[in-house]
């Protein structure tokens, strides 16, 4: 026979379990906010790791640039014309009495025809302008000799008058008027001479005047022979043709430049260095110039004093022997020394980071599987390297690349 049991009492069991479980969940939430987050993961093979050193550091500033030629000749048409041959190309080598083109210009030769015409005139009329004054001044001359003639015969006259009326043989009125005669005589030759002064000395202003008239055109002549010699387009140096941009049949106007000549192996390099770093440039610094093909070394010799483009022009003479292939124009990169600092702590240059600021750096730990975010204090920059100032040691290892994308997190693992 079946015997009934008594209902087991289960509310109590269920009540029991359910506050552990709850309790249980309470310390499992508190647990895991207690916990730090896990520290991100970068690829050691993804970012620059440099070692904190002491010693010398050079400070430095580089620039892009260009090698240019020291010296350059610009050949520009002194007369418009139109190009008729071309004698030379660009990168021939060059003597003075090397013809590169030849110009035509009607219009010149004109000009220059009716100035050989104006200065034949202007002879012509010296030549007779020579003449006519010659012709008067002697004219005059016998003028003068004439009124010394009847000078001198009134003077005999009036003399003969004076001893024959101290003989009684002729009457005082008679002798009066041979003195008068001699006065009026003697004035008359007077005047004939200062006239005849007068016409040397005008006919002196008349010959110097015509003088400089024939050497104005004779100017204005060669001026136009010379436009007309121009039109025969010599190098007029040494050198080595670098632009001779005109074809044949094209028209080149007065003052446009026809060619550009450089003097081979002697080049310069001109920088342009940032306007921020060019402040502690100056004359006589040292610099090297990268060609690509080898290093050139030099000093700098000019500054340029305005900012164009936020950058800075500086020349830098070079100095020795050029790499191979160095020619005008060529790209190089020019880096310039500052100063050199003795025994002092310095470290590659981090990609953010200003001279005389503080940046946040990861610094690697003992082990080298972590980093941590260190406050780096920086001083003075070069190209490559940076002088460190505080937060750092000799031998720490930091890592330098980009780390922007951590900037939430203050220690990464490094794998």
């Amino acid at each position: 026979m079946d015997i009934p049991r008594a209902p087991a009492n289960r509310g109590r069991k269920r009540i029991l379990y359910g506050g552990l479980g709850i309790a249980g969940l309470v310390l499992a939430t508190v647990g895991l906010h207690s916990l730090k987050p896990a520290a991100p993961r970068v690829d050691r093979a993804a970012v620059w790791i440099d070692s904190v050193q002491r010693g010398p550091l050079v400070i430095e500033v580089r620039g892009p640039g260009t090698l240019v030629p020291e010296r350059i000749r610009y050949i520009s048409a002194v007369t418009a014309g139109r190009v008729e041959r071309r004698l030379a190309e660009a990168g021939e080598a060059v003597e003075p009495e090397t013809v590169l083109l030849e110009l035509s210009n009607p219009d010149v030769q004109l000009e220059a025809l009716e100035s050989e015409r104006q200065l034949a005139v202007s002879r012509a009329e010296q030549v007779n302008l020579r003449a006519d004054l010659a012709s008067q001044r002697l004219t005059q001359e016998a003028q003068v000799a004439a009124a010394k003639a009847g000078y001198l015969d009134a003077k005999r006259n009036a003399e003969a008058a004076e001893s024959l009326v101290a003989k009684h043989l002729i009457s005082d009125n008679e002798a009066s008027r041979s003195r008068d005669q001699v006065e009026e005589l003697a004035t008359r030759f007077k005047v004939e001479q200062e006239r005849l002064g007068v016409m040397r000395q005008a006919a002196d202003s008349q010959v110097l005047l015509q003088q400089a008239q024939v050497d104005r055109l004779r100017d204005v002549n060669q001026f136009q022979r010379g436009r007309v010699r121009s039109m025969v387009v010599k190098a007029g140096t040494n050198g080595i043709l670098q632009e001779l941009p005109l074809e044949v049949g094209q028209w080149a106007q007065s003052g446009a430049t026809l060619a550009r000549i450089v003097e081979p192996g002697k080049l310069k390099a001109v920088l342009r260095i940032p306007e921020t770093q060019a402040k502690d440039v100056t004359i006589g610094q040292p610099a090297a110039i990268d060609t690509r093909n080898g290093i050139a070394q030099g000093k700098v010799s000019r500054i340029d004093p305005a900012v164009q483009n936020g950058t800075v022009t500086v020349d830098v003479s070079l100095q020795g022997e050029l790499p191979r292939g160095a020619r005008p124009d060529l790209s190089v990169d020019g880096t310039i020394q500052i100063e050199r600092l003795e025994n002092v702590l310095h470290v590659g240059r981090p990609a953010f980071g200003q001279a005389g600021s503080s940046v946040g750096l990861f610094k690697l730990t003992p082990d080298g599987r972590e980093a941590v975010r260190t406050t780096v204090r920086l001083g003075r920059t070069s190209v490559n390297t940076v002088e460190v100032q505080g937060g750092l040691t000799q031998g720490d290892k930091v890592i330098i690349s980009d780390m922007s994308r951590w900037d939430g997190v203050d220690r990464v693992r490094v794998e």
